[in-house]
């Protein structure tokens, strides 16, 4: 908590109104309204970029208790377009940090407000379901809120991979490496390059809308389909691009977004979910080992699971042990594979790094 606070509000699209108190940056922000039920890792979840054009409320009671630092980052900033706590903390204990969560908020210019009983709105959320919302530290008036509330476009529908995606090719690793990866950067978190790379990989971040031609002269022998925000289905430059790298019958590994987009090339549609799956206990159950895994979520959109099963070319690799949705395919007859959730796992246990090598493997032995 700051010592000086100013009153904040917070209203959601269903008219629901809580009262509380302004952190980190003064101002208005709206978004659509989303929970993490982690208890740590604020700052790896606030720079997700996969968080972008969404207001987070943290489920744990607690945050910023432990500060911030540079290290703890997936990306060049906070991507979240707002945060709701319970307890947002200015004071912290960590030796190693480089600041106080207050200051962090300040600096990336992020409107938040705490005194606010997220478990309560979480279970509303859970409810409701997903939807806009409004935070404001500026503005007291209820209807006017509504008003630029109402303004607020829809995330289904909307396109926001390119917005978050790097404006220059970028190079990670050892150029020597007999393993070249390019990864299509539709909003990369940074420890799944990092993944590639401490395994030997030489990897290659391209811009979203990089077309395959040009990829293809770094003369990769497997691509990356990453993560990031954002409806699949509005990415029709992506799923074009996916099914030319199919052709390319070389190795193929996407995460979250780039699952989505896998299923999507190969004519499975998907779906916005009722709110959700984002924190770092989800169940996944890998139905070729038979193997279950705590695994770390943050996705919005799902792949259709009625569509998947009747596809002969789609086999379906992981499902979560929570609600069935389907975790993860392969394409039968081609070296490409997929899964929902973050195998990276920053932060989050590390039962699903494995996929890794087996992607690093494949492309080895291809």
């Amino acid at each position: 908590m700051a010592a000086t606070q100013l009153p904040a509000i917070l209203v959601l699209a269903d008219g629901t109104v809580a009262h509380g108190k302004a952190f980190g940056a003064i101002g208005t922000t709206t978004g659509e309204i989303c929970f993490n039920t982690g208890m740590t890792g604020y700052q790896e979840v606030f720079t997700d970029p996969s968080y972008f054009g969404q207001i987070l409320i943290m489920n744990s009671v607690h945050v910023g208790n432990y500060g911030v630092k540079d290290a703890d980052i997936e990306s060049d900033g906070v991507k979240i377009r707002g945060l709701i706590g319970r307890n947002l903390e200015e004071t912290y204990s960590r030796k190693l940090a480089n600041g106080s969560l207050e200051d962090y908020l300040k600096a990336n210019n992020i409107v938040s407000i705490e005194g606010v009983d997220t478990r309560a709105l979480v279970a509303h959320v859970r409810t409701k379901g997903a939807m806009n919302c409004i935070i404001s530290s500026e503005i007291t008036d209820v209807e006017e809120l509504k008003k630029k509330l109402a303004e607020t476009p829809d995330m289904d529908g909307l396109e926001l991979a390119s917005v978050v995606s790097t404006k220059q090719p970028y190079e990670m690793g050892d150029k020597n490496s007999p393993v070249r990866i390019a990864v299509m950067d539709y909003g990369v978190k940074q420890h799944i390059l990092h993944c590639m790379v401490d395994r030997g990989a030489y990897v290659k971040v391209f811009p979203a809308k990089t077309a395959l031609k040009e990829v293809n002269e770094f003369n990769p022998n497997g691509y990356f389909i990453s993560n990031g925000p954002g409806d699949p289905s509005a990415m029709d430059y992506a799923i074009t691009t996916v099914k030319e790298i199919l052709k390319e019958d070389k190795p193929v590994f996407g995460i979250c977004l780039g699952h989505q987009l896998l299923a999507l090339a190969n004519g499975i549609p998907t779906f916005k979910m009722h709110h959700g799956h984002r924190g770092l206990n989800h169940p996944v159950k890998n139905l070729v080992s038979g193997r279950s895994e705590i695994t770390t979520q943050n996705h919005g959109f799902g792949v259709d699971p009625e569509a998947v099963k009747k596809a002969d070319h789609i086999e379906i690799t992981h499902v979560n042990l929570n609600d069935q949705s389907i975790e993860g395919i392969r394409v039968k007859g081609k070296p490409a594979f997929s899964v929902q959730y973050h195998p990276e796992s920053t932060p989050g246990p590390h039962d699903s790094r494995y996929l890794f090598d087996e992607f690093i493997d494949m492309i080895k032995t291809s």
